[in-house]
C-alpha cells in the first residue's frame, strides 16, 4: 500500500486494486463481527439438566407450545408411533415384573395374552392391531396386573403408563391423532444434545437439552461455556424409585448427587441456578401409600402429607446448594473472572404436563433471568 506524503499515512488514492479489495473485505468482516457480537448479546443460553425421566423433554415440549410454533395436527400425527410403542413398553414392563415379583394373574386367559404381548418388539411397533389391543385391555383390567402396578417402585415403569393404558380404546381408533397431552406424556430417552430457540421480548432464549442417563453425561462438557443460567429438573415422585441403569441406586439420591456435582463445576460459579421440583401431581398421588421416611429417615412427617414432603425434598436441595456455596467461600479461592458476581438459587414446584403451570413458572423465571442479564450488560 502506498504512503501519502502530505498526510503521512496510507492513502486510498494510492492503493492498488488488490489493496482496495482487501480494505473492502476487511470492512465487511468487521461489520459481520460487530453484528454477530450484537446478536450474541441478545441471545441468552440456558442449560437444561437433570437425571433421566426428570421431565426435561416434557418441559421443552411445553415451551414449544407456549413460546414456539406449538404442535400442528401434522406434527401430532408424527407422535402416534411413539405412543403405540409406549403402550407396549408399559405393559411389557408390568408383565416382566409379574414374573419377577411372582404375582399370579387373576384371569387365567391373561397368561396367553401376556405371551402375545411379549412376543412383540415394542421398539418396532408402528400400529396397533385388534388382537393386541384386546390382550392389553384385558391385562390392564386384571387384578394381578393392578397389584403389580401398585408395586411399580420395585421395577422401572414409565410414569405415563396408566394414562396411555386407560386411554387405549381412543388410541387404538383407526383415526387416532395424538392430542397435545398425548404428545407431552409420550416418552423417549433423550440421547445426545439438542438446542431449542425461543423468541422472548426481543431476546433469543437458547435452551440446551442433554441426555439425563449416566451414559449421556460425558457429552455435556462442551455445552457449559457462556451459560447464563442452569435449569435443573428433579422429580419429586422418585424418592422410592431406582435408576433404570442400576436397580440398586435410589433415583432421588442420584439426582441430589448430580445437583452437587454441577454446582461444584467452575463453569457455573456465576450462573443463576433455577431448580424445578417437578411431578407434583405424581407425588400427591404416591405419598398417600408410599412412606417418604422409609427411604429418607430424616423426613419428620407428617406421613401422607404432600406439602410436608415437598418442603422436605426442597430443603435437601437447598442444603446441597448452600453447602456447595459455603465450600467455595471457605476455600479462599482467588475469584475468577467468571465468578466475579454472586449466583442465586430460584426454586419452583412444577407439573411439566400442566401447560398453565409451566406458563406461569417460566414467566417468573424469564423475568428474573432477563432482568439479571440486562443489568449485567448495563442495559438497565
Amino acid at each position: 500500500m502506498a504512503w501519502c506524503f502530505c498526510c503521512s499515512r496510507k492513502c486510498p488514492y494510492f492503493l492498488s486494486e488488490e489493496d482496495k479489495a482487501a480494505v473492502v473485505l476487511d470492512k465487511e468482516i468487521n461489520k459481520i463481527l460487530r453484528d454477530q457480537k450484537k446478536r450474541d448479546r441478545m441471545e441468552l443460553k440456558l442449560l437444561l439438566l437433570g437425571t433421566g425421566e426428570s421431565g426435561k423433554s416434557t418441559f421443552i415440549k411445553q415451551l414449544r407450545i407456549i413460546h414456539g410454533a406449538g404442535y400442528s395436527e401434522e406434527d401430532r400425527k408424527g407422535f402416534a408411533t411413539l405412543v403405540y410403542q409406549n403402550v407396549f413398553a408399559s405393559m411389557q414392563a408390568m408383565i416382566g415384573a409379574m414374573e419377577t415379583l411372582q404375582i399370579p394373574y387373576a384371569q387365567p386367559e391373561n397368561v396367553e395374552n401376556a405371551k402375545l404381548v411379549m412376543g412383540v418388539n415394542a421398539s418396532q411397533v408402528v400400529a396397533l392391531n385388534r388382537p393386541c389391543v384386546n390382550a392389553i385391555e384385558s391385562l390392564w383390567r386384571d387384578a394381578g396386573i393392578r397389584t403389580c402396578y401398585a408395586r411399580r417402585r420395585e421395577y422401572h415403569l414409565l410414569d405415563s403408563a396408566p394414562y396411555f393404558l386407560s386411554s387405549l380404546e381412543r388410541i387404538a381408533d383407526d383415526c387416532y391423532i395424538p392430542t397435545a397431552q398425548d404428545v407431552l406424556r409420550s416418552r423417549t430417552p433423550t440421547t445426545g444434545i439438542s438446542e431449542y430457540c425461543f423468541s422472548m421480548q426481543k431476546m433469543i432464549l437458547r435452551i440446551v437439552d442433554v441426555g439425563g442417563q449416566k451414559s449421556e453425561r460425558k457429552k455435556w462438557i462442551h455445552c457449559f461455556e457462556n451459560v447464563i443460567a442452569l435449569i435443573y429438573l428433579a422429580s419429586l415422585s422418585e424418592y422410592d424409585q431406582c435408576l433404570e441403569e442400576n436397580s440398586e441406586e435410589n433415583r432421588m439420591r442420584e439426582s441430589l448427587a448430580l445437583f452437587r456435582t454441577l454446582l461444584e463445576l467452575p463453569w457455573f460459579q456465576s450462573a443463576s441456578v433455577i431448580l424445578f421440583l417437578n411431578k407434583t401431581d405424581l407425588l400427591e398421588d404416591k405419598i398417600a401409600h408410599s412412606d417418604l421416611a422409609a427411604y429418607f429417615p430424616g423426613f419428620p412427617g407428617p406421613r401422607r402429607d404432600a406439602e410436608a414432603a415437598k418442603k422436605f425434598i426442597l430443603e435437601m436441595y437447598v442444603d446441597t446448594y448452600m453447602q456447595c456455596s459455603s465450600i467455595h467461600r471457605d476455600a479462599g479461592q482467588r475469584p475468577s473472572k467468571t465468578a466475579s458476581k454472586p449466583r442465586y438459587l430460584y426454586r419452583h414446584y412444577t407439573c411439566a404436563t400442566d401447560t398453565q403451570n409451566i406458563r406461569k413458572v417460566f414467566k417468573d423465571v424469564r423475568d428474573v433471568v432477563l432482568v439479571g442479564y440486562l443489568d449485567e450488560i448495563n442495559l438497565l
